[in-house]
């Protein structure tokens, strides 16, 4: 029997929509090529890297997520995905080749999973208490926890330890002007396809009600969310289950995954991953959670039913992120 064609209409669709997928300081390091009659290739963009990842571990973390937000938006136009990583041996770069096969039935769930990727923001400001945890948390385990990296989900009593280790954080970095050079120019106004739009960032007054976060240049907006007194959030912590690049590039398929299934959920989520970032507290960390390996930590939480929806912060333009081998012009958009 012949192998199904894929449109390369449908595989353009999907990678816009895989694009809206989380990216530090949302620098969108990814690019995707097509081929054949069904496949993508992910490759990691140097070009895009932050120069303060100085390891690429936030780059592939970027990219996993990327990596599964794709297969979801398959998923959902009908396709299932088999990834091989790093087919190519010699190239570091080439993440993933993805194949294609058509799915016997394409489910709710699966359509309201890529419903999900647009409904998604990083909130950065307080949540409220997640409402029904104790139902929600073993749907999250189960569909984050594994085979791609451990979930944790911490005590509250680790939230004091945590809120010590953010500022920590904040003050080994007091000096290093490179960082906040590099975090004011991902900050800046201007940009239109990448970067923290302003209307993302948070004011002084908003930043003191949120004790474990990342200190970004602030703004001057009017107080926001002013009934949530304090941040209420539950934290999660991911952790690689290896040192390799692959087991970093899967964790951000994981992160893609906690994400989701978090929107689904009704519940708004912030990536923080700045704690991981120094050494000294990412121990603090590693010392919470009894892994040595962790990367990212997401507050979770409730807001508002009628609180302003923030605008989707910008993505690049498709051409830029995909291009195509010369046979795919032949297959049917």
């Amino acid at each position: 029997m012949p192998k199904a064609v894929v449109p390369s209409g449908v595989m353009a669709d999907a990678v816009h929509l895989a694009c809206r997928a989380p990216s530090f300081h949302n620098s969108q390091p990814w690019r995707f090529v097509g081929e054949g009659a069904g496949v993508l290739h992910l490759f990691l963009d140097r070009d895009r890297l932050v120069e303060t990842d100085s390891s690429g571990r936030q780059a592939l973390i970027s990219c996993g997520a990327v990596l599964d937000h794709l297969r979801v938006a398959m998923a959902a136009a009908g396709w299932t995905a088999d990834v091989d990583y790093y087919p190519s041996p010699g190239d570091t770069t080439h993440l993933a080749t993805v194949h294609f096969d058509p799915m016997q039935f394409v489910t709710d769930g699966h359509r309201r999973r890529a419903d999900a990727i647009l409904a998604r923001r990083t909130d950065r400001l307080p949540f409220a208490e997640p409402a029904h945890w104790d139902y929600f948390a073993p749907l999250l385990l189960l569909a984050a926890d594994g085979d791609l990296a451990h979930l944790d989900v911490l005590s509250g009593d680790a939230r004091d330890r945590l809120a010590e280790a953010s500022g920590l954080t904040e003050a080994l970095r007091l000096y290093d002007s490179p960082y906040h050079a590099e975090l004011a120019w991902w900050t800046g106004p201007f940009a239109t396809h990448d970067g923290i739009p302003q209307s993302s960032l948070v004011s002084a007054a908003e930043s003191d009600r949120v004790d474990v976060g990342r200190t970004f240049p602030v703004t001057h907006h009017r107080d926001r969310r002013g009934q949530v007194a304090e941040d209420g959030s539950t934290l999660l912590v991911l952790s690689a289950l290896g040192d390799t690049r692959r087991d970093i590039l899967t964790c951000g398929e994981a992160l893609s995954a906690t994400l989701l299934e978090a929107t689904m959920a009704g519940l708004s989520t912030c990536p923080l991953t700045h704690l991981t970032e120094v050494p000294a507290t990412r121990e603090m960390v590693t010392v919470l959670t009894g892994r040595p390996l962790p990367q990212v930590l997401i507050r979770v939480g409730l807001v508002p039913a009628l609180d302003d929806v923030p605008p989707p912060t910008p993505r690049r333009p498709l051409a830029d992120v995909l291009s195509w081998q010369p046979s795919v012009a032949e297959i049917p958009r």
